[in-house]
């Protein structure tokens, strides 16, 4: 599978934001999956007060133009953007795929503090399925400060996903330097799944843009603050299940309950199939007979 990943600006100007993703595509081979980052299409920023300018109209017509575009192009298509649905605006990423069937939208599980009060959070974390020349590839998307969560990644992971798409808005001084670099790195080693980040070209760029192996290997990265293109063909066999297989789910155990239900303690004999809503830990203490205990 050939992936593209575009470190481009975001900008508060859907048309300025739809002619960088124009350009981008223009740049696409057919069959490319192609990476853009998080608020790709509506913008995004740490002051969300812009959002309050925001045609909802226009950012629904924005995301029907990138739909076309893909198939014009014949590349399947990962980008941010702030979507209104009912009782306000969510953060998003959508994948579009080449051959013009409906796109598919993950919503912001964990939102970042700036959001809280501004966008609702989503409640599920779906797969998607990519296609290419051998078949499919299923891919999991998280946003921005999501790579805080490490749980969220190994459930898709578990879930199927042998490529983590990560979108990010992430330009913050108050970062240190190389820890969101790191976390990258460890997301893909500790679950052995290919991960591809976009991020924006920014000064004060904070998270990288690049391509990390199963292995935790840096297969492709960016210069920081600059606009640039990363292209890498990714081999899905390598992605693996040889530390998750290992996991000791007698003691520590991680269970997706169905939105709106009570989390109920489950033992990992009888452990449910994944079911699209939030997530929740159980535990049990070494030593003790006592079912598994919430956390």
């Amino acid at each position: 599978m050939s992936i593209m990943i575009a470190q481009v600006p975001v900008v508060w100007s859907i048309d300025a934001n739809l002619g960088t993703v124009q350009d981008v595509l223009g740049e696409a081979a057919s069959g490319d999956v192609v990476i853009l980052p998080e608020g790709m299409l509506s913008g995004y920023g740490e002051d969300l007060a812009p959002l309050d300018r925001l045609d909802p109209a226009e950012v629904n017509d924005a995301v029907a133009q990138v739909a076309r575009l893909a198939v014009r192009r014949q590349a399947h298509v990962f980008c941010g953007s702030l979507l209104p649905q009912a009782g306000g605006w969510c953060n998003a990423g959508l994948f579009f795929p080449a051959d013009g069937s409906r796109h598919q939208v993950y919503r912001k599980i964990n939102l970042a503090m700036n959001e809280r009060g501004r966008l609702l959070p989503g409640d599920a974390l779906p797969t998607v399925d990519v296609p290419h020349r051998d078949g499919t590839v299923t891919a999991g998307m998280q946003l921005c400060r999501e790579i805080r969560f490490p749980e969220q990644w190994q459930h898709l992971a578990t879930a199927g996903a042998k490529l983590f798409v990560y979108l990010t808005n992430a330009a913050n001084t108050r970062e240190p330097e190389g820890v969101w670099r790191s976390h990258l790195i460890s997301r893909a080693a500790e679950n052995q799944r290919f991960l591809a980040s976009a991020n924006i070209a920014h000064p004060d760029q904070h998270c990288p843009s690049m391509v990390v192996s199963p292995r935790g290997e840096v297969l492709g990265e960016l210069a920081p603050g600059r606009t640039g293109l990363l292209r890498h063909v990714l081999d899905s066999d390598e992605a693996g299940n040889w530390y998750l297989g290992q996991r000791r789910q007698d003691v520590l155990s991680l269970h997706y309950h169905r939105s709106g239900s009570s989390p109920t303690a489950t033992s990992p004999a009888r452990r449910p199939r994944p079911s699209p809503a939030r997530t929740r830990t159980s535990a049990s203490r070494t030593g003790t007979p006592s079912a598994p205990r919430s956390t």
